[in-house]
Order: C-alpha cells, then sequence, then structure tokens
C-alpha cells in the first residue's frame, strides 16, 4: 500500500479519499475550506444519468444565441471578462464538431453507465444509504409551444440509462401543488437520482474517510515536480492525486500541464423547506433553466451558466431573476433567502480529466467534471483507486487524458 497526498475536498476528491483509504492506503487530504463552499456542496443535487450529450455540441452552439442571459437566459458571458473566456470559447467551437460530439457522447455514455451503481455501493461503504433516492426527475413546461420542442427535444437524445415518459395525472398534480402557473406539458424520468443532503454527504464522507485511517488538512497544497516525481512540498508521498476542482488548474499548470479549463459559475437560492412536498423529486422548469430541489431542511431554486474566473464578483442579477422566476411561479418557497455562487470546473469538451500524469509517474489527476461532479464522483473514485493499485481502470481512459489539449 501507498502514502497519497490527495489535494482537494469537494465531492470528488472525498469520493477518492474514501475509495483510496478503505483499500488501505495511507492518504493526507489537503483542503482549507473547511465551510463547504465549493460547487460541490451547492450543486442541485441530481445524479444527472440522462445527460449523455455533452454541452460542447452543435446544437448548443446554434442555440447559443437564443440562450444568452440578456435575452432572458441562463447563459452568460459577460463582456468585461472576455479576455478570459474567449479562448475558452474557441476551444469548445473546435470541439462541438459533429465528430468530436460523437465521441464526447460515447465516453461520458461509458462514465454515465456506471454512475448509479457507483453511487449504491458508495452510500452502503459510508453507511449512509438513506442519502441516495432512485425516484427520477421531473421536467415541466409552461406552454404547448415549449412543451412539444422539449419533448421532442429529449426524444432525440441519447439518454444512456435513463429513460422517460410523459407526467401521468398525480405527478402533474404534484407540480400543479407547487406551481400555481398552469403546465402544458411534463415528463418523469426514471432512471436517475439525488442526493438527499449534500450537507450529510459531506459530513458522512469525511467520517468514512477518517474512521478508515485518512487524515485531513485544513491548509491550502501546492504540487511540484522534482527530480521528475510530483510531490507537495513538505508532506513525502509515493503518490500524489490532484482532485481540487476549478483549483486544480493551477495545480497542474505548476507541474507543467496545460489544463484549458474555466469557472462555469452556478447561482441558488435556498429557503425553508417547510411548505415543500418531501416526496417530490428535482424538478426543472425547462422554460427557465431553473432547477428546485428539496433537501432534509431547505429548498434550493438554481440556475445559470456564467464563464468568469472564479474571484469574480457575483452578479446580483441572477439571484434577482431566480427570485423573479421563484415569485412568477407562485411557488411555495419564502425569503429570506440564503444566495451561493459556485465555479464548476469545465473543460472545452465538457469531459472530465481522468487519469495519470505523463509528466510525473506518479502524478494522478480527477477533475474537470463541469455539471456533472456529483454524478460522476463515485464512479471516478473507483477508476482513481485502480489507478493507484496499477490495475486496469473500469472504463477506457483515453478520451480522459489531459494530453488531448
Amino acid at each position: 500500500m501507498r502514502a497519497i497526498n490527495l489535494v482537494g475536498g469537494g465531492v470528488v476528491g472525498l469520493a477518492c479519499g474514501v475509495a483510496l483509504a478503505r483499500a488501505g492506503h495511507a492518504v493526507t487530504l489537503f483542503e482549507p475550506d473547511d465551510q463547504r463552499t465549493a460547487a460541490s456542496w451547492g450543486n442541485a443535487g441530481h445524479i444527472a444519468t440522462e445527460q449523455v450529450a455533452p454541452l460542447a455540441s452543435p446544437a448548443a452552439v446554434r442555440s447559443a444565441h437564443r440562450r444568452l442571459f440578456a435575452r432572458g437566459g441562463a447563459l452568460d458571458l459577460p463582456l468585461a471578462r472576455i479576455a478570459h473566456w474567449l479562448p475558452f470559447a474557441v476551444r469548445l467551437l473546435d470541439r462541438s464538431t459533429p465528430r468530436h460530439f460523437a465521441a464526447g457522447s460515447r465516453a461520458l455514455g461509458g462514465l454515465l453507465r456506471e454512475s448509479l451503481p457507483a453511487w449504491r455501493r458508495l452510500v452502503a461503504a459510508i453507511g449512509a444509504p438513506e442519502l441516495l433516492a432512485e425516484n427520477g426527475h421531473l421536467v415541466a413546461w409552461e406552454t404547448p409551444e415549449t412543451a412539444r420542442a422539449g419533448r421532442a427535444a429529449w426524444a432525440e437524445a441519447d439518454t444512456g440509462t435513463a429513460t422517460f415518459r410523459d407526467a401521468d395525472a398525480a405527478e402533474l398534480a404534484a407540480i400543479g401543488a407547487v406551481s400555481q402557473v398552469p403546465i402544458a406539458g411534463a415528463i418523469r424520468f426514471s432512471g436517475s437520482g439525488q442526493v438527499r443532503d449534500l450537507s450529510a454527504l459531506a459530513a458522512a464522507l469525511e467520517r468514512s474517510f477518517t474512521a478508515a485511517g485518512g487524515r485531513i488538512v485544513r491548509e491550502r497544497a501546492t504540487v511540484a515536480i522534482v527530480d521528475g516525481a510530483a510531490q507537495v512540498p513538505g508532506h513525502p508521498a509515493d503518490l500524489v492525486l490532484v482532485a481540487a476542482g476549478i483549483g486544480s488548474r493551477a495545480l497542474m499548470a505548476a507541474t507543467g500541464h496545460t489544463v484549458p479549463m474555466i469557472a462555469e459559475r452556478g447561482y441558488h437560492l435556498r429557503a425553508a423547506a417547510d411548505r415543500w412536498p418531501a416526496e417530490l423529486p428535482p424538478l426543472v422548469f425547462e422554460d427557465r433553466s431553473m432547477i428546485v430541489t428539496r433537501y432534509a431542511e431547505c429548498v434550493q431554486a438554481a440556475s445559470f451558466v456564467e464563464l468568469n474566473t472564479p474571484d469574480a464578483p457575483p452578479d446580483p442579477r441572477k439571484w434577482e431573476r431566480l427570485e423573479a422566476h421563484v415569485r412568477a411561479l407562485r411557488l411555495p418557497i419564502a425569503g429570506p433567502f440564503r444566495r451561493w455562487i459556485g465555479s464548476r470546473p469545465t473543460l472545452p469538451d465538457y469531459l472530465p480529466a481522468i487519469g495519470r500524469s505523463r509528466r510525473a509517474g506518479n502524478l494522478l489527476y480527477a477533475f474537470g467534471h463541469q455539471h456533472l461532479g456529483l454524478t460522476l464522483a463515485p464512479i471516478t473514485a473507483e477508476i482513481v483507486a485502480a489507478l493507484a493499485a496499477d490495475a486496469s481502470p473500469p472504463v477506457d481512459l483515453a478520451p480522459f487524458d489531459l494530453a488531448r489539449f
């Protein structure tokens, strides 16, 4: 067994830490943020097995102008930050050709096929099976035109192991019970899932990690390559794993790797859940690009894709628009609202980076999971555990190799 320095304590990092520690490795995890402010702990809680198609696609490029924030959509390209996001956008265009899209769909589909089984194994391993709900999710539209178009788009999409059908009368009534605006159509997905409480998940992962012998160090780590081997200065180890989300770009750049990753920032509002049905699965209002999720003690409305730097000031207009959506739909969510912003780590082809460095054989990496960090954390952890043991991973890692950039 090996001594491993793991940099990053989000959901991917912690899941990897649990898998490695339970395999008998001596794992030290470096994570300075003990307040859980990262995207891992503010996402929609949705295990999105249906999102097989990478967002780097011909269809996404063609529709981008209609989805801009200035036109009421969820996509924002702040003009003041054009020097930051334009190089990423150029790379995204290059990766959105039909050939690249088809290859990306195959690669992502392979990971997503294993995601829900890996989640079952993880919650069993950490002794928290109650955190995983496998009751699918709902997608609703407010006009007959968007309902027809939206349903047709999903019918043409590759949804992997997830399937959908038209919502039945009881499901439409459940939507109607929380939205006072008439719903013109809805579908119910099966084969997707939800984490019932992100804070409880973080706590359970940390408990399992430390119980297996893992050690958490609340400090910011750096990574360097010295004499051909990766190291966290001052902390000797056999292997180094970088799984620090958006922070991985700077860490890997310090080791000579090109990581064209951007902060794809999302926003959410949270409020008390006393009037939101506990049994209602995640509900997507697709006309508004908004997903509403009930957690244990709160209900959350989330949206937006803002290409920016992770440290740029928040844009209050986005929280204001979320509040306007809540009011327009007359949802049973009342203030005071807790506001949050987080940075999804996104690479131009919308595939994660998972593998072993070609610059240092003892350097492993697992980051860039974009919207799918929660979904793919357990299967990523199983892949990393295989790499640490010099065993064959459960999926082909060639599409996720950083060398593709």
